[in-house]
């Protein structure tokens, strides 16, 4: 199952709005074939991994694959169909498939032929690794994940603004690995016209991938400021959309669209975009998740409108001391330590000097908010 896992990683960030799966045959102890789903559209590992052995699967043999095997047609045919037909007697699953209305299904259709079904192996491991996936296939809007990186008093950058860098290479890296994985990363127009940002996961290795690249600009700041920011003109620019309001001034999106940027204007009373319905537009363009990288006030924003789902914090070993420090976060009055937020599935790693915890944010009952600390646009 462990090399089921490795093979279902290489279509890291290819897959959507499918999961990412891996498949290994063993026959006589040893690994016969193995495949993963590659792409959108594409023949699932199941089927893959069959059609590679290229002779019917030995008596005994065992199949493994990281995701319970679908049951119903779709556009590749059900994978249990192909199991049966195959004849083989034993097949081994990672995590369950997340859909309500399939779970358990494709076990049942095996097991109704005969064949020896064993469930939950590696099952943490496998349902991690398609965190996005699990939640677009059950709730049927994308994952709207934010990342922080913080000192460990819990700022971002000092009284001055200075934030370069307080991670090191390897969480860098890190950050630029789950970039190739979502389909689309978010910042505010603070952030765009204080660092300019590229907004693309470079990967060693890989080419240079860029996903949707979203602009939370509400009143235009970052089009009227003059210089425009390079995602408007870069190679990637038509990667690039500015999530904006009726406040921004529809001459600067015309600008905006003659360039080849997207926009997306929302109805807004306050000039601050209304992150439900960017949710619910996400979900129609069929782009399954999100990663907000900031900055703080996004951030903010976004859990307090309780849109944000899971956070990635990623925390070094430095100290500022100073209560004039930037904080990631802000905008909550938690009086009691039952207000606060939790992470819930938390996942830890350790990546040279820094540390990443992740998970999905659990919001309390009363969540108070501040209003005071949020400014237009």
């Amino acid at each position: 199952m462990r090399r089921a896992i490795e093979l279902a990683l290489r279509g890291w960030g290819n897959t959507h709005p499918n999961p990412m799966v891996g498949s290994v045959l063993e026959e006589g102890g040893a690994v016969a074939s193995e495949a993963f789903h590659e792409r959108d559209g594409g023949p699932h590992a199941e089927r893959l991994v069959l059609a590679s052995l290229m002779h019917n699967p030995q008596p005994g043999a065992t199949l493994y694959v990281t995701l319970e095997p679908c049951s119903t047609p779709g556009r590749t045919g059900a994978c249990t169909d192909a199991i049966i037909a195959a004849g083989v007697r034993r097949v081994v699953v990672g995590a369950t498939d997340p859909n309500p209305a399939h779970a358990g299904r494709g076990f049942a259709v095996l097991r109704a032929a005969g064949i020896e079904v064993v469930t939950g192996v590696l099952e943490a491991e496998c349902a991690d690794m398609n965190l996005i996936f699990n939640h677009w296939i059950a709730r049927g809007e994308p994952l709207l994940a934010g990342k922080i990186a913080a000192t460990l008093d819990g700022r971002m950058a000092t009284r001055t603004g200075d934030s370069k860098w307080i991670t090191g290479e390897a969480a860098r890296r890190d950050v630029h690995w789950w970039r190739r994985l979502f389909p689309a990363i978010a910042v505010g127009a603070g952030t765009v016209l204080t660092d300019n940002p590229r907004l693309t996961a470079r990967v060693e290795g890989e080419p240079e991938a860029c996903p949707v690249r979203f602009v939370f600009d509400g009143r235009m700041r970052t089009v009227a400021s003059g210089t425009l920011p390079g995602v408007y003109s870069d190679e990637f620019a038509a990667r690039t959309v500015v999530v904006t309001t009726q406040h921004g001034g529809e001459g600067y999106v015309r600008k905006l669209r003659a360039l080849g940027v997207g926009v997306w204007v929302f109805d807004s009373e306050t000039g601050r975009v209304p992150l439900a319905r960017f949710r619910a537009r996400c979900a129609a363009m069929k782009i399954a998740g999100v990663l907000f990288e900031g900055g703080p006030q996004l951030l903010s924003r976004a859990v307090s409108e309780r849109q944000l789902d899971y956070l990635f914090a990623y925390q070094a070993p430095v100290v500022f001391g100073d209560e004039r420090a930037k904080s990631v976060l802000g905008g909550l009055r938690t009086e009691t330590v039952a207000q606060a937020l939790r992470l819930e599935g938390v996942r830890r790693s350790t990546l040279g000097d820094d540390s990443l915890v992740r998970g999905r944010i659990v919001y309390p009952e009363r969540l108070q908010i501040d209003e005071a600390l949020f400014s237009l646009g």
